[in-house]
């Protein structure tokens, strides 16, 4: 059976290259995604995330030229989520996507509540960008 995704997009008036060098940093994640965590360790190699529901590992796509921001979210109990992003160049500024993937036995409700909590981060991440903050 298909699972059901949703698109989940920011436009940001600053270039992709910039939004692409901040967003894939994982130190900014607490500045831009509090949703995900709110602060970050790096320990042997790996970037470790605090969150409501405990410590996860996240880890990101390999640094590359298409604006690929593709990370997996480790979570205690072993699952893995993985979430597809990406930065696209529009003229001076940039779309940011998000997808966000209805996980297995996810309720209605939790999956609306994920979606406001990755537009939330998105309309964070375009804030801290245009301010320069």
């Amino acid at each position: 059976m298909p699972r059901e995704s949703k698109q989940i997009t920011v436009w940001i008036d600053r270039p992709a290259e910039n939004v692409y060098a901040f967003a894939s940093n994982p130190v900014n994640i607490p500045r831009w995604a509090p949703g995900l965590g709110t602060s970050v360790e790096h320990m042997d190699g790996r970037w470790f995330v605090e969150t409501p529901d405990g410590r996860v590992a996240v880890s990101f796509a390999e640094p590359n030229a298409y604006g690929v921001l593709d990370h997996e979210v480790t979570l205690a109990s072993g699952d893995v989520i993985y979430n597809p992003m990406r930065v696209v160049q529009d003229g001076e500024g940039c779309e940011v996507t998000f997808t966000l993937r209805r996980q297995p036995d996810m309720t209605d409700a939790d999956f609306e509540r994920d979606e406001g909590l990755v537009q939330a981060d998105l309309l964070r991440l375009k804030h801290v960008m245009e301010s320069g903050s």
